[in-house]
């Protein structure tokens, strides 16, 4: 049994300060740095979006391919990334999970690899974070969320919370930063 840590969107754009800022955002970057070296596969995905697609009909222009919202917020150890995933490339109104990575199939990676245990940690929680966990669930991979690594749009003030209890009821194992040590 292989176990991965994958970081979702971490990126510039979601931050505080960037064109889709989530509150908060940054203040999980601190505990994913923390946790990154109890893994031994670092996995990232990144939005990466055209300058026009009809994604941002739904949402603010953000993490255009190639520009600094799209990077990866500055704090973040991102060298001890080993994998990065990009998606949301096409005209479309996607790019939510990992698992619609454009760069290579996520699922056939896991499973060439042997990976069965992903540990899920980023931004945002009521929508990337939770599609990819959601994903992983149906692709058989143990799921945990770190749920002191996360944090959420709250379009609505309960879309977080509404989001750990869906994963929660799907299967996820939602987990503290402070308690991977004990199940690794």
């Amino acid at each position: 049994m292989k176990t991965a840590l994958l970081i979702v969107d971490v990126q510039n754009d979601f931050c505080p300060g960037g064109a889709l800022g989530v509150k908060d955002g940054d203040k999980i970057v601190p505990t994913i740095n923390k946790i990154i070296k109890k893994f031994d596969l670092v996995i990232s995905s990144q939005d990466w979006h055209p300058e026009d697609s009809v994604h941002f009909e739904k949402w603010p222009v953000h993490c255009v391919a190639g520009t600094k919202g799209a990077e990866f917020h500055p704090d973040l150890k991102s060298e001890k990334i080993d994998l990065r995933l990009i998606k949301g490339t096409d005209n479309k109104d996607d790019g939510y999970s990992a698992f619609e990575a454009t760069n290579l199939s996520f699922a056939n990676y896991l499973e060439e690899n042997e990976i069965t245990t992903l540990y899920i940690c980023g931004l945002t929680t009521d929508y990337c974070v939770k599609e990819t966990a959601l994903d992983a669930v149906k692709n058989g991979i143990h799921t945990f969320v770190i749920t002191d690594a996360i944090a959420a749009v709250n379009v609505q003030p309960c879309d977080g919370k509404e989001a750990l209890n869906e994963m929660y009821s799907k299967g996820c194992i939602l987990i503290e930063s402070e308690d991977i040590s004990d199940v690794l």
